[in-house]
């Protein structure tokens, strides 16, 4: 509960200031700018429930300034990728700054600098704020990074920045994102992963599996597309006292079968084998890993071969997170079940999911759980999955029904399938505080 109670004060610490006062920041420059037409500027890029978004740009000033006024600027934004149609609307046009300030080049305040930062709109409805795309193609749909270009014009002056020099994105920028394993059978595999630094003594490892259209081998991808990268925050990063965090990513999607198409458990898939070697690998060869507390969890796709590794191997993982789950009950025997049935598992799910349809996956799945007798089985099962900062709508706005994984990544998740807390030693829990104290 303290912890999220400190996550809401700090969103509204962070937002209504940009939303409410943005005159407060509006006073008239007291040292002219050099013309510095054709000028740089850096993208920071961060990650929210939606997806990433670009929420500021640091223009980099020819001379000293001490004041910035967000109505001097216009800032228009223009997304392409080669083969990729998009409608007008989500191509090119103005994004509203809320903020100008004096700053570093890394955006941080100053009384005087070389620097001006403006903080922009973003939104889950604020299209032309998304560096990235989901895109179909040969019949499946991935993100994946598009051409983001920004013209920043003050209209006072006539400068403008037009040319990137630099992105920063706060929470991808702490992962190694240059992670490869080649397995005996020829399977290669990506990962990004993030070690705590100056910290002794044996760490836990989360390990986070991607949904069906983060494959690839751009390993940004699966941190960025569904705030995965909240695994290495601060604040969650406490809970665990450090954690290393692991995130391997699939070529394609992980519930590929040999047939090129998706199997819900009816048939094998084609990467468990490949993931688990490259798991173990990077186990053995981070030997500061805790090998009692090593966690695995993913959605959809993820949440799909999160379950297939802990029947495949029930005597490896500590704990399970899943949302979203894909595995079809119908094609775990008994004989498996009861095998993982004593294994700390947290299920998170929307009941209007259209794409991993509750009703065939975790919720019988769930009460097969609890008849066999398991006893650390808990299930949050939400309504719908909507605006968790209460500044797009709250309750009222909603996500995709899919999206249920915004509520492991946020830690929001504190409830059982029948409504009441999940508690520890009489203390009601969230999804990340339970995992933290799980251990084989």
């Amino acid at each position: 509960m303290k912890y999220k109670v400190f996550r809401f004060l700090k969103s509204v610490f962070l937002l209504v200031p940009l939303c409410l006062f943005p005159h407060n920041f509006e006073e008239k420059a007291s040292v002219d700018y050099i013309d510095t037409t054709n000028g740089t500027y850096s993208l920071i890029i961060t990650g929210y429930d939606w997806g990433p978004s670009v929420n500021q740009v640091i223009l980099d000033m020819e001379q000293l300034v001490s004041n910035a006024n967000i109505s001097d600027f216009t800032v228009t934004a223009t997304r392409s990728a080669e083969g990729v149609e998009m409608q007008p609307a989500e191509q090119t046009g103005e994004r509203k700054v809320l903020l100008a300030y004096v700053s570093d080049e890394k955006g941080n305040r100053l009384q005087e600098g070389n620097h001006v930062t403006l903080t922009l709109l973003v939104g889950p409805d604020e299209v032309l704020s998304a560096p990235i795309k989901y895109v179909f193609k040969e019949g499946r749909g991935a993100n994946q990074w598009i051409d983001y270009k920004l013209k920043i014009v003050d209209k006072t002056r006539n400068q403008t920045w037009d040319t990137e020099k630099n992105r920063i994105q706060p929470l991808v920028d702490r992962f190694d994102l240059s992670g490869t394993y080649s397995h005996e059978d020829g399977t290669n595999l990506t990962y990004a992963s993030y070690e705590p630094i100056d910290v002794k003594g044996k760490l836990p490892l989360i390990i986070w599996l991607h949904g069906g259209g983060e494959g690839g081998t751009d390993t940004s991808i699966p941190l960025v597309a569904n705030k995965a990268t909240n695994y290495a925050s601060d604040e969650i990063q406490q809970l665990f006292g450090k954690a290393q965090v692991l995130v391997p990513q699939s070529p394609t999607f992980w519930m590929q079968s040999t047939s090129g198409e998706y199997t819900r458990g009816e048939v094998n898939d084609i990467y468990n084998e490949a993931l688990m070697g490259l798991i173990r690998k990077y186990v053995t060869e981070h030997p500061n890993v805790d090998e009692k507390r090593i966690y695995i969890g993913g959605c959809s796709n993820g949440g799909y071969m999160s379950l297939k590794l802990l029947l495949l191997h029930p005597d490896y993982f500590a704990a399970a997170y899943i949302s979203a789950l894909a595995y079809h009950t119908e094609y775990i025997t008994d004989k498996q079940l009861n095998s993982i049935k004593d294994i700390p598992i947290w299920f998170v799910h929307c009941k209007d999911d259209p794409v991993t349809l509750p009703e065939k996956t975790v919720v019988p799945f769930y009460k097969r759980l609890i008849a066999a007798g398991a006893e650390n089985v808990h299930f949050s099962y939400y309504d719908h999955a909507t605006d968790l900062t209460g500044f797009f709508g709250g309750e009222a706005y909603r996500y995709n029904g899919h999206f249920s994984w915004i509520y492991s990544h946020a830690n929001h998740a504190d409830f059982d399938f029948d409504g009441s807390p999940v508690q520890m030693n009489g203390s009601n829990v969230t999804i990340m505080e339970w995992m933290a104290a799980q251990h084989r």
